[in-house]
């Protein structure tokens, strides 16, 4: 059980109720980023960083000057250095709590279009719980619940472990913050 505030978050047996266990599914959610519903968001307690990938960034309309150059390697799923060209601050919202995330793009092959990792999760007050694929997090009206999408993480899997890509899935990049 974790308190956050008043607020005491905890997980029970309950709330494996609707989940198929044992799994080893990736916590895969939908959230509002920037006014859009995205689908295939991992919840990742072992990202230090947020991150989104170019085809979220396209469906976004964003625009190269909305880009801030970004160049801090980045250390990919595989274990390759991996060198971000831009990164761009937009709100994410759940269940109506909304927080300010900035997403490293990252042009790599992913089979999710973004990775919430600890950035967001920290500033969401998040307590996700892979076991259960839930992430629970207070809010103003008590503790929200967010479901995880089993069939979604698996379709995820078998697109990663099914691509058949240049290494690391790297694409050569133009110049500047162009995607």
């Amino acid at each position: 059980m974790m308190k956050v505030g008043r607020l005491a978050i905890s997980f029970d047996e309950e709330d494996l109720e609707g989940t198929i266990q044992p799994h080893d599914d990736a916590l895969v959610v939908t959230a509002q980023i920037s006014d859009f519903l995205v689908k295939r968001v991992m919840i990742n307690q072992g990202s230090g960083a947020d991150v989104m990938y170019p085809d979220l960034c396209e469906g976004l309309e964003l625009k190269n000057q909305d880009l801030v150059k970004y160049d801090t390697p980045l250390i990919s799923f595989d274990g390759r250095v991996v060198i971000p060209k831009c990164q761009i601050s937009l709100s994410v919202n759940m269940e109506g709590k909304e927080v300010m995330v900035t997403f490293i793009v990252v042009r790599l092959f992913s089979p999710y279009t973004a990775i919430l990792g600890r950035p967001w999760i920290h500033a969401m007050k998040v307590v996700p719980f892979t076991l259960h694929m839930k992430v629970k997090f207070p809010t103003e009206d008590g503790v929200a619940v967010v479901w995880g999408n089993k069939g979604v993480a698996r379709q995820c899997l078998v697109a990663a472990v099914r691509w058949k890509g240049e290494p690391s899935g790297q694409k050569e990049t133009t110049e500047g913050t162009t995607l």
